[in-house]
């Protein structure tokens, strides 16, 4: 070793020992010549903090031998709880947790229960992170009984909330941030419930308000059925951004009922052209599913519990019937949304519930042949929101627009994959289009990663956490540490 060598061994060793005295912690690359200095916030300064987590996070990046996706695990994993997590008790002692999304001050139902979706296995080892995941399932029961077509709502513990879409043409309410109404919005309250009832065992949550709030699911999947007409839901924005209303005054392009439901806005908040949008209604029959088994098993709830079995029924017959196109190229594949008529819109949007995400939500099998000739057609140039640049390639979709992919899609690419090949180009692609931050985006340009939309989006960034652990628990860390 010679002098200039050893120079700057010992101040970056100095440099180190600085920044783990003061609460940040540091990674070395293997040649010694990056130190990649943790983006999380110092402990005094997170939101919520837990136990299990910082375990698991300490687990994991000992076995990750890449310093730099050991950084960006460590950044991304705990960044819900770290940065969104706002846990409170109610005046009885109850759970109470609001969850923002990032950079927006509100709680949308989707993108809370994405968020804290992956904690859920630690939460058995943790009573605190279990209590806070319940208050988040409370809070989202008490959100529905206010109103089943929002998708978000504003935090009751703030002072200064924001109004900002009260001019909104639609039943507003001083509790709400937006009302669009989304199937998927009240899909991932059950999904969340569910996984967290068979993971803790804790059927506390299932009370006087869970039931108020199937029942208002139930109702709602009804109506939007369009069986005994339009039903009550309209929605008029005034905009200059023709996705963020709806036409028709308010009712969106029509429908014929035939048994799907109607979702008269994507899970991007986008409005839908057809709006039985094929992947919220596969994920409206899982869904139904897993509550009747919640009402079978502890609420003894027999009839509910039929309601929706039976609903979920009727919409997988109409699924086989009417979400099913003949592509020439591809076989038959699943269309994106439909309208009962026969018009169908080929196409995916990177935003879960998406056709290519259905297996990880467990709505389809992988092995399903339908579902993997759509896989194959939704990452193609054959799927009108495919892009493919220098900087990477993956699925976008109208919410920002041409040449915008979004890291979402390269994730879901990654968890539907069995291909060791195909997992490794997703992980390398995320690490190079981060522009350098150690976070997830909402989306990049295809041909420049520093072109990037929403630096604080912790859905994405949990969601990264989760990829990184599945991974590892199904026998893939060879394959993470074998990236250069």
């Amino acid at each position: 070793m010679n002098k200039k060598t050893s120079i700057l061994s010992f101040v970056f060793a100095l440099a180190a020992t600085t920044m783990v005295s003061a609460g940040i912690t540091t990674e070395l690359a293997s040649d010694n010549t990056k130190v990649y200095i943790s983006q999380r916030p110092k402990p005094a300064k997170r939101l919520f903090s837990s136990d299990a987590v910082e375990m698991k996070i300490a687990e994991v990046t000992k076995q990750l031998t890449n310093a730099r996706l050991r950084w960006m695990f460590e950044n991304c994993f705990p960044n819900t709880i770290d940065t969104t997590v706002r846990y409170y008790t109610t005046e009885d002692g109850d759970d109470d947790t609001v969850v923002y999304t990032g950079d927006i001050h509100a709680m949308w139902l989707r993108d809370s229960g994405a968020q804290v979706y992956p904690y859920i296995k630690l939460a058995k080892d943790d009573p605190k992170l279990q209590k806070m995941l319940r208050g988040v399932i409370l809070r989202q029961f008490k959100s529905i009984i206010i109103d089943p077509y929002a998708n978000a709502f504003l935090d009751p513990h703030d002072p200064n909330p924001d109004h900002h879409w009260m001019s909104d043409k639609t039943d507003m309410k001083p509790e709400l941030h937006e009302r669009k109404w989304e199937i998927d919005s009240l899909c991932y309250v059950i999904r969340l419930a569910y996984e967290y009832w068979k993971e803790t065992g804790d059927a506390s949550i299932f009370g006087k308000e869970w039931e108020q709030a199937i029942a208002l699911i139930v109702q709602t999947f009804r109506e939007q059925q369009k069986k005994d007409g339009h039903g009550p839901y309209t929605f008029l924005r005034v905009t200059d951004r023709q996705l963020d209303t709806m036409s028709n005054n308010g009712k969106g392009n029509p429908v014929k009922p035939v048994g799907l439901i109607a979702s008269a806005f994507r899970p991007s908040d986008d409005a839908t052209t057809f709006q039985f949008l094929i992947p919220s209604n596969f994920f409206a029959v899982t869904s139904l599913r897993k509550a009747a088994e919640i009402l079978n098993t502890v609420n003894n709830d027999k009839a509910t519990a039929v309601q929706c079995t039976s609903l979920a029924s009727e919409v997988e017959t109409a699924l086989k019937k009417y979400a099913v196109y003949k592509h020439p190229k591809y076989g038959k594949i699943y269309a994106f949304e439909v309208d009962g008529f026969g018009n169908q819109l080929l196409m995916d949007d990177a935003n879960v519930p998406s056709l290519l995400a259905m297996s990880y939500l467990g709505d389809v099998k992988s092995t399903d042949k339908i579902y993997q000739n759509t896989r194959k057609f939704v990452w193609s140039e054959d799927n009108p929101y495919f892009f493919k640049g220098k900087a990477g390639e993956g699925i976008g979709g109208p919410h920002i627009g041409y040449d915008m992919i979004w890291p979402m899609s390269i994730m879901m690419k990654a968890f539907t994959s069995k291909d060791d090949k195909e997992i490794k180009w997703c992980i390398e692609t995320l690490m190079k289009t981060d522009a350098g931050t150690g976070f997830m985006h909402e989306s990049f340009h295809k041909d420049d990663p520093n072109n990037y939309t929403r630096s604080w989006f912790a859905w994405q960034n949990t969601l990264f956490g989760e990829l990184i652990i599945k991974l590892i628990d199904e026998g893939k860390l060879g394959l993470l540490n074998s990236i250069q």
